[in-house]
Order: C-alpha cells, then structure tokens, then sequence
C-alpha cells in the first residue's frame, strides 16, 4: 500500500490501475465508501472447474490418501510446510508415511540455482510432491499439479489461504485443497472464521466475496480503538460516514468538500407547550 501510494505522489494527474485476487481490508473499505471505483472479473478460464476445499483436524491417513489419489492419476501435489528450520524433517516425515511418493523441497532459503533446479525438476514431473513454504503463492503454473496439502492451515490469512488454493486447479483436472489444522480448541475464533470462509467459497471468482469476509473479520482499520487519536467518539461513526460519503460526491463532482450542510442543520423537535392565560 505504501509503494502505491508513493507512486501516486509522484504527479497528480497519475492514473492507477490496481489487479488483485481479493483486495485487503483497507482497499476494498475504500472501494465500498465510494474513494475508488471497482470492477469485478468473474469469467473463469475456459474448462476451469472449481477447486474442492476440505478443512480437517491433521490425519497422517487423511494425507498419505490424499498423495496417493493425485499420484496414482499421474498428477502432482504440493505439500505446504511454512517452517523452514524443521521442513527436512516434515519431508522425511512425509517419506515415511507415503513411500511411494517421489519427494523434493523446495523454500526461499536455498541458493537460487539449486532452487530453480528443483522447480524444474518438479515441472518436468521427475518428483511428483514438492514439500514447499509459502514461497509457491505467486508466480507458479503447473497444470499437473491439482492436490495441495496445506499443513497448519489456521495460521494463514484469509488472502493468503486463497492464493495459495489458486496454485491447483490451473488446468481442465478436478484439483483438491486440503487445509489441514490442530484442535478446534488449539485455534483462535478468527482463524475459525477464516477457515469457514475459505471451504464455504470455493467456487471460481469468489474472491471478491472472500475480500468482503475478511473485512468482515478483520475491519478496516483501528477508526474507534484506543489507538486511534482525534475526536472521532465525538463526531460518531454514522456521522463520520456520512462526512466521508458527502466529501467523496463533491470531489467526483469537481467541488470543494464543505460541512456547512452538515453543521447548518436545523432540527425540530414536537413537544406540548402551556401558555399561561394573559
């Protein structure tokens, strides 16, 4: 947000095109009040199906079926493990448990030449499941990779859990995503919220009602907490909204914003009065 806004300030006649999957909180609100116009790509590519999302407490049996059902098509799975320092660990884990899986790891940590071999290993399908960190969220498209495996899913936000879906399903195949959690108990309520989220919108082009949900749950800034300083208890939410809504009409309009509507008002109140007799 800081480099767009920093780009904007170099001239003021400057005008900016933003692409996203789903718009954090703070873009989308400014979208929803009216400060930035907003269109919506809902067409999906041409024989894209929608990935199927399951969310379940960790199961080693659940895994090794899941690996098996891709590999055993002749497709590919990406195995989300985001802790580098045990990520050899989770691998020879992971070996154990599916023996008949050709294994490799790939993180942002390797040298570049080393790492860039193992992805093209991986694209050539001389492995068949990457034990990866969040470093495949962008950029990645291999078609035969339809199973993603996402090991402490509760701990990703809401943007990030469906970038990260979006890395399968980028063929005509039928792609999984299984996001993989501890205990209820062992999770906050927001991460619950996210997850619930995340399985309940699978379809192509939820994005946007993605974005909606995380501002749902996350809100658009700190505007009434305790760190946010100004007058605002006093003005009043609704009234900070109608300010916002009254400023952002006069601009699109070329006018000045100005408060003397607001703050010229005039309000009539109907009591019974008694007169005494002259």
């Amino acid at each position: 947000m800081r480099h767009k806004e920093r780009i904007k300030a170099m001239r003021a006649d400057v005008d900016i095109l933003t692409l996203t999957a789903t718009p954090i909180p703070r873009t989308l609100n400014m979208a929803m009040s009216g400060m930035r116009d907003l269109s919506i790509i809902a067409t999906p590519p041409a024989r894209r199906l929608a990935v199927k999302t399951f969310v379940r407490e960790y199961d080693a049996l659940v895994v090794r079926e899941a690996i098996l059902r891709e590999t055993l098509r002749g497709g590919q799975v990406y195995y989300l493990f985001n802790d580098v320092e045990n990520i050899q660990k989770a691998a020879d884990k992971l070996a154990e448990l599916v023996p008949e899986a050709r294994i490799a790891i790939g993180h942002g940590q390797m040298r570049e030449r080393e790492l860039e071999r193992v992805m093209n290993d991986f694209h050539h399908q001389r492995f068949n499941v990457l034990v990866c960190t969040t470093i495949i969220e962008t950029g990645i498209d291999i078609p035969t990779a339809n199973t993603i495996i996402i090991e402490r899913a509760d701990h990703f936000g809401l943007a990030q859990l469906h970038q990260l879906r979006g890395r399968v399903g980028r063929s005509h195949h039928q792609a999984y995503a299984w996001l993989l959690t501890p205990h209820p108990k062992a999770m906050t309520t927001d991460a619950q919220k996210r997850l619930e989220a995340i399985a309940s919108l699978e379809d192509l082009g939820a994005g946007f009602a993605l974005a909606t949900h995380d501002l749902e749950i996350r809100g658009a800034g700190e505007l009434l907490g305790e760190d946010q300083s100004g007058q605002m208890e006093t003005i009043g939410f609704s009234l900070y909204m109608e300010l916002l809504e009254n400023a952002v009409d006069a601009l699109k309009a070329g006018r000045e914003p100005s408060l003397e509507d607001l703050t010229s008002q005039q309000t009539e109140v109907e009591t019974a009065h008694a007169f005494p007799a002259a």
